[in-house]
């Protein structure tokens, strides 16, 4: 069973950058979509990028331009670096692989927490 592990969150002051890294425990190769979602108190999950297996890539349109999410399938990771964070980037940031491009897939990591302090 595919399990992910995220990691890199924290506290970044507004404009500043922040990479969060996802790793999974067995390999990517076959899996289409990988990409992370967040969720800020109050609110609902939302997609923030996904990328394909043959580097296909989708972008929230609040963060068009400012993120960048690529993945690594030898080293079994997919990751995001965030630049010019602002506040509203405040959220738990969460892994996650098998979707279809419309929906998410099953499998979520447990999440990492970044905070943009304003």
């Amino acid at each position: 069973q595919v399990q992910l592990v995220e990691s890199g969150g924290g506290l970044v002051p507004a404009g500043g950058s922040r990479s969060v890294a996802c790793v999974s425990s067995t390999s990517i190769n076959g899996i289409n979509y990988v990409g992370w979602y967040r969720q800020a108190p109050g609110k609902q999950r939302e997609l923030v990028a996904h990328i394909t297996r043959v580097g296909a890539i989708t972008y929230a349109d609040a963060v068009k331009g400012r993120f960048t999410i690529s993945r690594d399938n030898a080293r079994r990771t997919v990751y995001l670096q965030m630049n010019t964070l602002r506040p509203e980037d405040t959220a738990v940031y969460y892994c996650n692989a098998g979707g279809d491009g419309t929906s998410p897939g099953p499998i979520w990591g447990q999440g990492t927490q970044v905070t943009v302090s304003s």
